[in-house]
């Protein structure tokens, strides 16, 4: 069964004014579900906040404009923890249809709190969460990562081995130098996962490189580097098809990835251990 899913790539309300942006996202939920979208995804920390001490959580307004336009939305926020200490989880939320509490993912990866502080947007210890949940929705299983966690493959593969068809990783803010790697890297996650992944990011004004995508294990859906919305037709059908089916002479002439890598005929798990010793605990600064 086909739905559709509205990608935002939004210009973003900088930090010291980034409550703004929450009214923006409530107008944008509107435009998508008026063009029959079932899932609206926003990028990383929007609508916010970007910093401790959290000036707003816009989790209840993003739960009542999903109920109210009865569609899945994807959006960014941070969770306080210890305002004094500045200590926060970045999360990845989904709010319902039907206005249940949200989906929440904890970022993972990297090893913390360094990739947060002493840049122009983000100003928090990061407390990274240790779990990675997958959602059930009527259309589908729904995993959350975010951001730079697209280079650490091991967050993408530990959702799709918890059933993750469908995986949104929404980004932060201009890729730079990394733009190139980045976007290879979402359709890898998609084809090694058979899962469909979307991501997008945050613009702070026109001139800078955006990069949003829908990626299937087959083929880029969707991409663009502007500002704005897209409302992209998606289907699980072929995901699960690939899932589902074996490798065999001559696939090459009818799929255009390999079938079947999440299962047996591929997964060697009594080896895993080899592939990463225990234990291995180094933080990344």
């Amino acid at each position: 069964m086909t739905f559709r899913i509205a990608v935002v790539q939004p210009i973003c309300h900088p930090p010291g004014s980034d409550a703004a942006n929450i009214a923006e996202a409530e107008r944008a939920i509107a435009r998508a579900a008026g063009e029959g979208a079932h899932f609206v995804c926003f990028p990383e920390t929007y609508p916010g906040p970007w910093r401790m001490p959290a000036a707003f959580d816009p989790t209840a307004a993003m739960v009542e404009a999903a109920a109210k336009h009865r569609t899945h939305v994807v959006f960014g926020t941070i969770a306080p923890i210890d305002a004094k200490a500045a200590t926060a989880h970045n999360l990845i939320c989904m709010a319902y249809p039907d206005g249940r509490a949200p989906a929440r993912y904890r970022r993972t990866h990297p090893n913390g709190p360094w990739i947060y502080t002493g840049g122009t947007a983000w100003e928090f210890q990061w407390v990274p969460g240790d779990d990675f949940p997958v959602f059930d929705t009527t259309h589908g299983k729904v995993g959350l990562a975010m951001c730079s966690e697209v280079y650490m493959p091991e967050v993408a593969r530990a959702l799709a081995l918890r059933g993750a068809e469908l995986i949104f990783m929404p980004a932060g803010k201009d890729k730079g130098k990394l733009w190139a790697t980045w976007r290879t890297l979402i359709w890898a996650r998609a084809i090694e996962n058979l899962a469909v992944v979307v991501t997008t990011q945050n613009l702070f004004n026109h001139s800078e490189r955006g990069l949003a995508m829908v990626a299937s294990p087959e083929e880029i859906l969707f991409e663009s580097t502007i500002a704005g919305t897209a409302v992209v037709d998606v289907c699980l059908e072929r995901v699960r098809h690939l899932r589902a089916s074996r490798d065999e002479v001559g696939s090459s002439q009818t799929y255009a990835t390999k079938q079947g890598v999440l299962g047996p005929q591929w997964q060697r798990p009594e080896l895993y251990d080899r592939i990463y010793p225990r234990p291995l605990r180094e933080a990344a600064e």
